[in-house]
Order: structure tokens, then sequence, then C-alpha cells
């Protein structure tokens, strides 16, 4: 299994940060893929990356809640970071509308920007989106259909959009929601073929049933998988095979 998004370097890890790495190394999680959120938290990413180096990867990019109005600033900071090393992709980037849309044309600015880095770089991208599915879908469709590719992380949108985003190459992030009831991914799952689909947990957040109010971490995408075998009516091994496919289609290594 291959965990497509985890903040590991989040404080809530600070206190047990290796025993967390060792169950999800334990519970067959090959490798994890940290996503950014803003310079605050870069040294901290990178750090991490090095230490767990192959096992914990990093990303790039600027969060769309995180977009203020010294975004152009942290958007050279991203520019910067990726010269001096590798990543394996931008992310996250997107659109978040849920808190508030005082920054929304920034946000929008942002993430097109982002986006061109991508296709400079020859990355992927993942995408955040809140309240704000068919406006990710509509700038990726103006400003990167047929050149970019990447993950739609914690897809929680109905089957039209879940189609606009696999004709455009996309995979869909699956996480704890899922296991959520009244959730109305289950239903939506059940259309999309397995091909489509990566792992993600999103920890320390959204933890999935049985753990769900508690801090959620990379072994536990487990939880997930077998849920998605549920669904689907599919063996449990060939779930993780086909999401591990498909994150390393999409991240390359």
């Amino acid at each position: 299994m291959i965990d497509t998004h985890c903040h590991l370097y989040s404080d809530e890890f600070i206190g047990d940060l290796n025993e967390v790495i060792d169950r999800a190394k334990k519970t067959g999680i090959e490798k994890v893929y940290m996503p950014a959120i803003d310079s605050s938290t870069h040294e901290a990413m990178i750090a991490l990356a090095d230490q767990h180096e192959a096992y914990c990867i990093p990303m790039m990019g600027l969060h769309p809640c995180y977009v203020e109005s010294n975004y152009e600033e942290e958007l050279r900071l991203v520019e910067d970071w990726l010269g001096k090393r590798k990543f394996a992709a931008i992310g996250e980037i997107g659109l978040d509308y849920y808190h508030s849309i005082e920054y929304k044309s920034e946000q929008i600015d942002a993430f097109s920007t982002q986006i061109n880095m991508a296709i400079a770089h020859n990355l992927p991208i993942v995408i955040h989106t809140r309240s704000s599915m068919d406006d990710c879908i509509r700038v990726v469709e103006e400003v990167g259909k047929g050149k970019i590719t990447g993950i739609f992380h914690c897809f929680g949108g109905d089957e039209r959009q879940a189609k606009k985003i696999m004709d455009l190459g996309f995979m869909l992030g699956i996480g704890g929601v899922l296991t959520y009831k009244n959730a109305g991914l289950a239903r939506v799952l059940e259309s999309v073929p397995i091909e489509a689909i990566v792992l993600e947990t999103d920890a320390p957040y959204l933890s999935p049933v049985p753990f769900r109010g508690k801090r959620n971490e990379t072994s536990y995408v487990q939880f997930v998988a077998k849920k998605i075998s549920e669904i689907k009516g599919l063996p449990l091994d060939e779930v993780i095979q086909s999401t591990t496919a498909n994150a390393k289609k999409i991240f390359g290594f």
C-alpha cells in the first residue's frame, strides 16, 4: 500500500513519529507522500524526508487555505525549492471556499501559477478542493488539460465530477471519509474503476472508522483499502495492488 497524502511532519506526531512510521511499515505501507502547506512547515517536511529518504517523500506547493496577501512571495519560495531538490509533485494546491472567499481571486491565481510550475518541471499535481470542486476542475481544464496529471485529494464529489476528473487523466484520492455513514461517497465509487483510485489518509486528519475523532496515521490506510474492497466487491489484494500501481503511475517512483 501507498499513502499518497499524509502530513507526517505535523506537530501532532512529534511525540511518537518513529513509532508511527514503524507501524506503517509493519502494516505494509511502502511509501508515504507528504504534501506541503506553506513556508512555515517546509523545513520540517524536508528534514523528515531527508531522515527517511525514499520512504517519506515530499511535495512542494502552497495550500489554498494559506493563500493570503503575501501569496506571491510564498510562490517564489516554492519555485526556489523546486530548484534545490527533487519533489514528487506540486501539492497540495487548489481552491478552498469553505471558511472564506476573501482571497478567492488570489487562490485561483496561485492555483493556475502552480499548475504552470508543474508543467514546467514535468511534475504531477495534488489538488485540495473544498466547496470548490467545479471551479477546480474548470481551472485544470483551462490551464493544464492534456499537459498535466495528478490526484484530486480527498475526493468527495458526485458521479458527474468524478467522470470529469477521470476524463482529464486524474486519479481520485480516497481516504477515511469513505468509511463514514451518510458520506455518499460509497455510491459514487461504485461507478469509478479501481484504475482511477489511490489510497490516502490525510493524517493527522480525517481518521477512518473505527478511529474517527482520534488522530489519524498512515497505518490506518488499511481500513480505507478494506472499505473499497467491500464497496466494489473486489479482493483486498487486488485493491492494494491496483491502488499501489496507480500511485506509482502518478508519481513515477
